[in-house]
């Protein structure tokens, strides 16, 4: 078979309103949908992992979908740096076509490629999908990033317009699919991994009745208020296009959130090194404690303060955690603690569904005062009173602890007070000492 188009399927397993896809179906007849099960990320992961479980399940459903057109997704287990050369090789491919990833690993990743791709007189075009905004579409008037969310928000909203807000018409190209040969798609254990499911998957449709009453319960984590479209954000499986629009005629609150995920993946691309690095230099120079005994109670939900452990209990069980509680528990481990913002980071990266390294990322530091428009180091989330402002009557502690109240429920691990004072006396020695260790005057 010769003359293929391809296009990758990345971060966006859907054929209505894909951007790339509709650009590959344009240009080109013969367009071969292609998805790499990529052995750089899976070698890390536990071989129950329920995101790969996840994707496998959506591959196909898309697989499926492929076929009512007539055509089929080749599914590869493997390195894309090698694996799409070979097909453009093999098949006498002129053009690939994605839609663009913001992560590090990614753009190196997509560097190589089209690199290699270049020596072998194919094109490699990518196409912006999963966010409103990318790079450098919203800075501020001198052409330098945002730091702050208010004034990005800002100056998102005057730059947006309907043509931001369409919809791809990929139907209208549909017949340009490739025809060609249907490749079995192999089981997920050929991959190493199991297919059973542990976890729930969020569905993909919700109520509008939840985004329009958003802002009265987004903080109540007893109650069914949140969307739980993260995971669907973040594997493509959704159009963000169709849910801005959606929320911008709804709920301004909820609209303001997905503009929060433009501004991660805005700050993720401009600092790459943020992923391991505090934004705030200074706060890398902070002396953070690490007591194994202490890490795992937070892990496992035995802190003795039942709001965080709640949360860290819903999350093990789940995947999935409610965003006011998530706040809750990385201010927890950050300053009650004083543990390292970044093992917090990559424990919920291990744990999400809707894992995503920008916000993951923004949200820790965030938590810790050491990111972009952060939380003051002095702001220190007191989780009695979190409980007593949003769980009043327990509810949701109660579902995930159920033991609290009972002489089987730990003492709390670390007193409050004292905690708090030895956060703030850490953080501002740090801050108030150069780079050379030597106080400042």
């Amino acid at each position: 078979m010769k003359n293929l188009t391809l296009f990758w399927h990345r971060r966006d397993l859907r054929i209505h309103d894909n951007a790339g896809l509709f650009k590959a179906l344009k240009q080109g007849k013969n367009v071969q949908p292609v998805f790499i099960f990529d052995t750089n990320i899976l070698n890390k992961l536990p071989k129950n992992d329920q995101r790969v479980l996840f994707i496998y399940q959506t591959i196909k459903e898309l697989s499926a979908s492929y076929n009512k057109y007539g055509s089929s997704l080749w599914v590869f287990h493997g390195n894309p740096t090698q694996l799409i050369p070979e097909l453009v090789k093999r098949h006498g491919v002129e053009k690939v076509f994605c839609n663009r990833d913001y992560e590090p690993a990614a753009i190196q990743r997509d560097k190589f490629i089209h690199e290699a791709l270049q020596n072998l007189n194919c094109s490699f075009s990518g196409s912006k999908d999963q966010v409103i905004f990318e790079k450098d579409e919203v800075v501020k008037p001198d052409g330098n990033p945002y730091h702050v969310f208010t004034p990005y928000m800002r100056r998102w909203k005057e730059k947006l317009t309907d043509f931001y807000l369409k919809t791809y018409p990929v139907e209208n190209y549909i017949s340009n699919l490739n025809k060609g040969t249907e490749l079995s798609i192999p089981d997920l254990e050929a991959f190493g991994f199991s297919d059973i499911q542990t976890q729930a998957f969020p569905p993909l449709r919700i109520p509008k009745s939840i985004i329009r009453d958003y802002h009265n319960t987004r903080d109540i984590p007893s109650l069914d208020g949140t969307s739980r479209l993260s995971v669907h954000l973040r594997f493509g499986t959704i159009s963000i296009r169709e849910l801005a629009k959606t929320a911008r005629e709804t709920n301004e609150k909820y609209f303001n959130e997905l503009i929060w995920r433009d501004f991660y993946q805005m700050i993720l691309f401009w600092y790459p090194k943020s992923m391991n690095h505090a934004f705030k230099a200074e706060y890398d120079r902070i002396e953070w404690e690490f007591d194994e005994v202490q890490f795992l109670a937070w892990c496992e939900g035995r802190t003795g303060y039942p709001l965080v452990d709640a949360g860290m209990r819903e999350l093990n069980e789940t995947g999935h955690m409610h965003n006011r509680i998530r706040m809750v528990v990385a201010s927890f481990l950050c300053k009650h603690l004083l543990h390292d913002w970044r093992l917090g980071e990559r424990y919920f990266a291990e744990k999400l569904l809707d894992f995503d390294l920008a916000s993951n990322v923004g949200g820790w530091q965030w938590a810790a005062g050491s990111g972009v428009d952060a939380a003051p180091y002095f702001r220190i989330f007191n989780p009695t009173s979190q409980q007593e402002k949003f769980d009043p009557e327990f509810e949701y502690i109660k579902k995930w602890v159920p033991e609290f109240g009972t002489a089987d429920y730990p003492k709390p691990i670390v007193e409050h007070k004292w905690a708090r004072e030895r956060v703030l006396e850490r953080y501002k020695k740090a801050l108030n000492t150069n780079s050379f260790g030597i106080l400042k005057k």
